[in-house]
């Protein structure tokens, strides 16, 4: 499936997340999800109050998806930008 790209922030696109409906859905969802939750401003007031722990918690889940679902050259294109 192909994740529908918009400017980023363009337009509230929260009311958009849900999840638990089917697939498609879910997917459109988790990248909505995830563009929100890259927003510079959350990230600002969000870091600051995680533990250590918990930071190192979301590292390892999200480095481990990353090592899980793409071959080394994906990693380096998509995700490094190489």
């Amino acid at each position: 499936m192909t994740i529908k790209q918009s400017t980023p922030f363009a337009n509230d696109n929260a009311g958009q997340i849900c999840f638990g409906l089917n697939r498609p859905v879910d997917e459109q969802s988790l990248a909505l999800f995830l563009q929100r939750f890259a927003r510079p401003e959350l990230l600002t007031a969000l870091a600051p109050r995680l533990a250590d722990e918990e930071i190192s918690r979301m590292v390892d889940l999200l480095s481990g998806l990353l090592r899980a679902h793409l071959t080394d050259q994906e990693y380096h294109r998509l995700f490094l930008g190489d």
